[in-house]
């Protein structure tokens, strides 16, 4: 968890209150992964998609067509908004 709290799990233990844990779990929930690497990953997958879709003309890409370490979501925004209708 990139040191918060400890280094090792029963340092993290030690330091950090429940509710303090608590805010990190929102945060990684509403923020991804703490991970340089995948925040990266899927920054670069991002704007690949983006560009890909600027050629294209229309969206042809996704960011997980980019991003192999990335799960695709269960459903699109498209069917979501399908079934709410």
């Amino acid at each position: 968890m990139n040191g918060i709290g400890g280094r090792t799990i029963a340092e993290a233990q030690a330091n950090m209150t429940f509710p303090e844990f608590m805010v990190w779990c929102k945060f990684r929930g509403k923020r991804g992964s703490l991970n340089q690497g995948m925040r990266i990953e899927a920054a670069m997958a991002r704007l690949a998609s983006f560009y890909g879709n600027s050629r294209a003309g229309k969206k042809v890409f996704s960011i997980e067509d980019f991003a192999p370490h990335m799960d695709e979501p269960p459903l699109s925004l498209d069917q979501a908004m399908a079934t709410w209708a």
